[in-house]
């Protein structure tokens, strides 16, 4: 369900409706500051902002304008004169927003292309890494997109797709593929098309074919093992979690001189590394 409304905030409904994300911010759009899809991210941000600053100039001098004709359209004879008289001064201003506003909207569109385009062209330092995951499953060397289930995507993709709702799409316009999600919350991270397609293709994710791909949308839903993919990919961040509690507490009672270190980050639908 998209937070935002087309006709108050066109911007940000507009990269909903396209990437399918939760929420229109940089955490949603990029999960670590060093991607390249950080900048691309705050590109796309701040061309939907602009998009929305237009769009409320196009309203302030549409009113202005309805409220000069208001006393016509009652029938004043008296007004009709001074109503002209201004409105061929707010006809041309108007003009003028329109057309900011469509550059405005060219520049988003623009901007969301770059983005997608980014988004779809795999980096090559994590191609070449060709990590594994789920329970054991390597990539296979003819694979390219390692990087769409590098880091947290593919347990994000799992955990939202447990949670229902999610819908594998294309956009009408240049067949792009989005993800759009009934239940997302405004911060939650983002779930890429990429990410999904990998997931199906591994055997993790179902997608209802059977389903319009633009409208509703092809649903997703967990086969057994993005089941137990899911359950490891938990299990491993609990385990992760209660090793860092339990350093912390050691640590602070003068338990352990030199306790081993613990990676914080999760690592998603991998098994724990070895020390």
């Amino acid at each position: 369900m998209n937070p935002y409304g087309a006709d108050t905030h066109p911007g940000p409904y507009l990269v909903v409706e396209v990437l399918g994300v939760g929420d229109v911010s940089v955490p949603a759009l990029a999960h670590d500051p060093g991607e390249p899809l950080h900048q691309a991210a705050t590109r796309v941000i701040g061309a939907a902002a602009a998009l929305d600053e237009r769009h409320g100039s196009v309203l302030d001098v549409v009113q202005r304008a309805q409220r000069l004709l208001e006393g016509v359209g009652r029938g004043e004879a008296g007004r009709a004169q001074v109503s002209y008289a201004l409105l061929r001064t707010a006809l041309p201003e108007l003009g003028d927003v329109l057309a900011q506003q469509d550059r405005a909207y060219s520049q988003l569109v623009e901007s969301l292309s770059a983005y997608r385009q980014l988004l779809s062209s795999p980096e090559p330092a994590q191609r070449a890494t060709n990590k594994s995951h789920g329970q054991g499953q390597k990539t296979r060397p003819d694979r390219d997109d390692d990087w769409a289930v590098a880091g947290e995507r593919g347990l994000v993709a799992l955990e939202a797709v447990a949670a229902g709702g999610v819908r594998f799409r294309r956009n009408a316009i240049g067949e792009d593929p989005y993800i759009s999600q009934e239940k997302a919350q405004r911060h939650d991270p983002a779930v890429f098309p990429q990410t999904v397609q990998r997931l199906v293709a591994d055997g993790l994710l179902h997608q209802d074919i059977t389903e319009n791909v633009y409208r509703p949308g092809q649903l997703l839903s967990l086969t057994s093992q993005g089941e137990a993919a899911l359950r490891d990919g938990r299990a491993t961040t609990s385990r992760v979690s209660v090793a860092l509690g339990r350093t912390t507490t050691q640590t602070k009672s003068g338990a352990i001189a030199d306790s081993a270190s613990v990676p914080v980050a999760r690592t998603s639908l991998a098994a724990p590394r070895s020390r």
